[in-house]
């Protein structure tokens, strides 16, 4: 398949600047977001692109159909991209499944949340019988930040490495090829599974930030939780949890990279050999990222619901403790007063009730 236009779904930061930097590749893009949030969308709109920022120079680019009407954006793409948080999985997946074709490859480009599942899950839930071609990868293609009100994209690193998979695992060579037209980096994971062990977020990110929650109170959004906190201390939390997405990996059959390898690999850190709290508090990348703002950001709500409770689970299933993990859950749903286990993404939700591991490893 020769990719010569790609529809992005989804108006945010990763979105916004996905329709941007594969214009300047060469390809067709187009830009659609929800009719409820497209007003977000207004100024590029009218301005017919955005500007675009990054380590070469600074110049306009040009996103001639920006839309919220679904098959105007998916038009004649060979890629349909879904750049959206986990949380949106299925929300897309209401508006795309009936319309998209079994000829176009779909492709999750964001934190890995098990969203090829949910969305064919969703489509199964709605009568649509397609044989979908669909993969995701384990993180966000980009580090940028984006501003819509604006018209503008501020592009700090293409990232150099990730992982990806179909479901089923039997096309991801095919999909693969395709979605290498876009992204250099992109290398073939094991299945979904290992796909989602590879998200670091869940690592990094509730530990560190419930450890760091009075902080985050009193700042007033004023608080940038990779220079100021991951500490010694933190950095503690953040390595059990870590040991737990190593123990877990390694019965599904797989070797997880650790923090520092998989952020240097991608092109956060300088190398591997630096230790992980000076990684952070120096990073050119993560030192400019400000946040979370409240403790309702979706480095808890996110992180937690989509992510630990289901490494959680997975663990259950694998025969695999997870002390650590079940400690942030059960805090994290403390400190904001949200049961994460009942909201969370379980293997009930997606289908796998009482599947045995071996089970679970050859379905997807």
């Amino acid at each position: 398949m020769k990719v010569r236009k790609v529809a992005v779904l989804g108006g945010g930061n990763g979105g916004i600047t996905a329709a941007a930097d594969l214009k300047t590749k060469g390809l067709e893009t187009s830009l659609y977001e929800l009719p409820k949030y497209f007003s977000n969308l207004n100024v590029i709109k009218e301005k017919g692109g955005v500007m675009l920022q990054d380590d070469k120079d600074e110049r306009f680019v040009e996103i001639a159909t920006v839309t919220d009407n679904v098959e105007e954006a998916i038009k004649d793409a060979q890629v349909v991209m879904l750049v959206i948080p986990g949380f949106a999985i299925e929300a897309f997946a209401e508006v795309l499944a009936p319309v998209v074709s079994e000829e176009q490859v779909i492709f999750l480009n964001g934190a890995a949340a098990m969203g090829c599942v949910r969305f064919v899950n969703k489509a199964r839930e709605m009568g649509i019988d397609k044989n979908f071609k669909i993969c995701e990868a384990n993180s966000l293609t980009y580090g940028t930040r984006a501003f819509a009100e604006e018209a503008k994209v501020e592009l700090s690193l293409r990232v150099k490495k990730l992982f990806v998979a179909a479901y089923p695992k039997d096309n991801t060579e095919e999909l693969l090829d395709a979605c290498s037209q876009l992204y250099d980096g992109l290398v073939a994971a094991k299945n979904i599974w290992h796909v989602t062990l590879e998200n670091g977020n869940p690592v990094v990110h509730p530990g560190p930030c419930l450890m760091n929650s009075g902080r985050i109170d009193f700042s007033d959004g004023d608080f940038w939780l990779y220079k100021e906190g991951i500490t010694e201390h933190t950095t503690n939390i953040l390595r059990s949890i870590e040991s737990e997405q190593f123990a877990i990996g390694k019965a599904f059959g797989f070797e997880i990279e650790d923090a520092v390898q998989s952020r240097a690999r991608r092109g956060y850190f300088r190398n591997e050999m630096d230790d992980l709290q000076y990684q952070f508090n120096t990073s050119e990348v993560f030192t400019q990222i400000k946040g979370p703002l409240s403790c309702n950001s979706r480095y808890f709500t996110e992180d937690i619901s989509t992510g630990l409770v289901l490494w959680s689970d997975l663990g259950t299933a694998a025969g695999v403790p997870t002390p650590n993990i079940d400690s942030v859950i059960t805090l994290g749903g403390t400190l904001l007063q949200r049961d994460f286990r009942e909201e969370g993404l379980t293997l009930e939700k997606l289908g796998f009730e009482g599947v045995a591991l071996e089970d679970l490893i050859a379905r997807v």
